[in-house]
This record gives C-alpha cells, structure tokens and sequence, in this order.
C-alpha cells in the first residue's frame, strides 16, 4: 500500500471553528481511534487532492504538533454545489486491531459482451471491508472479462483472502447489458394517382364508408 505524509495544523473543534477554517480555504478533519479523544486539525485541499483524486487506498503518517499518528482517511465530505472538500475523517491504525473501512474497485478487462456489442454497467465504485491494518489493500480488482450480455456479478461472487466483505453478498457490482436498439418511425405509403399527385380523400372515403357499414 502507497504511504502518504500529511502535516495537519491543529485547530479548534466546533461547528463555528470548522466554519472558520474552511474560510480560511482549509478543510476541517477529525482523527479518530486509538482509544484516545478524537483529534481536530485542518489541511489544505492540495495537499488532500491525493487522497481524494485516486481510485487507490492510501495509508497515512499523520503529524500534528509534535505527534505522528499511522492513519486512513475513513470518508471525505463535499461542498454540493461547487464540491470542493468541506470535511475529512480519518482513522488511527493499531497493529493486531481489525478496523473497518471502504476501499475503492477496480475494474479491470473488456468483456466478451462488450466485444459482441454490449454495454457495461458498472453498480459499485467501493466495498465495504473489515481487516486487519497489515491486510489493507490498495484496491480491490474486479475482472470482467467472462462476462457475457446478461450476465450480473454480484458481491458474492467476490473472492479476497483474509479480507470480510461487510457489503451485502446480494449487492451487484457490474451488469453486461445488450446494446439499446432505437426504433424507426414507419413510414406511412403515401396513395397516388395516375398522373403522379397523391390522392385526396381517399382515406376519408373509406373511413366514412366503413363507418356507414358498421352504422347498417
């Protein structure tokens, strides 16, 4: 697993604090585990962008003050409008200790329904695991390449080690699906006369004859 270091600035907690900083164009954070009082810091979104732009895990040394703290990030929050990063958890990692948290997929291989036409649909981005600090994977790898049109993989169909899967074994993950066919409008054959014009009236004359024939 890629390490990544990050030197987070202490700051005070509170919703008007964290209001504070993200004025000040820093993201608020909160470092839990470790059986101690969660620890409040603030980093800048550069330094973020990392752990945040990546479809890979990251384990973390974390300095704050004088402390260093072996961490993950647990989850990120985003602005909804301009979403810019407005809030970051993270997780302290104890050797021997099982922690859980969300590891990205990836997909990887095109598959025998895509080469026939198909269009893959992809369900998932992420699991939810449970595993041991020295387990963590970067990511977990999905290969689609047996799948054919119609065919679901489901998390179930998932197989990583000594990693538990917490995601519901039913949950789908990626579906080959036929190619959507778009229907043409028919064509309507247009009745004409001798001479090459279209013939008026005729459809008329033959709805209101018929009309007649049911009124009889």
């Amino acid at each position: 697993m890629n390490i990544l270091k990050l030197e987070g600035r202490t700051r005070t907690a509170g919703k008007k604090a964290s209001r504070e900083v993200r004025q000040s164009g820093n993201v608020p954070c909160v470092l839990y585990g470790r059986s101690q009082e969660p620890i409040h810091f603030q980093l800048a979104p550069l330094e973020m962008r990392d752990l945040i732009y990546t479809d890979e895990m990251h384990r973390i040394e974390l300095s704050v003050g004088k402390e260093s703290y072996d961490c993950v990030m647990r989850s990120v929050d985003f602005h909804p409008i301009s979403d810019h990063p407005i809030h970051a958890d993270f997780l302290a990692l104890q050797e021997g200790q099982k922690l859980k948290l969300s590891v990205p997929i990836q997909y990887t291989g095109k598959s025998v329904g895509q080469l026939a036409g198909g269009d893959v649909e992809f369900l998932l981005n992420e699991l939810e695991i449970q595993c041991l600090p020295k387990d963590i994977p970067d990511h977990i790898e999905v290969d689609v390449t047996h799948m054919e049109i119609g065919d679901t993989m489901h998390v179930s169909d998932l197989e990583i080690g000594e990693i538990e899967i917490l995601t519901p074994d039913r949950q789908s993950l990626v579906t080959v699906v036929a190619p959507r066919v778009e229907e043409e409008p028919e064509e309507v054959e247009e009745l004409v006369g001798e001479d090459g014009e279209p013939l008026e009236g005729e459809e008329s004359t033959e709805e209101e004859s018929e009309t007649e024939e049911a009124a009889s």
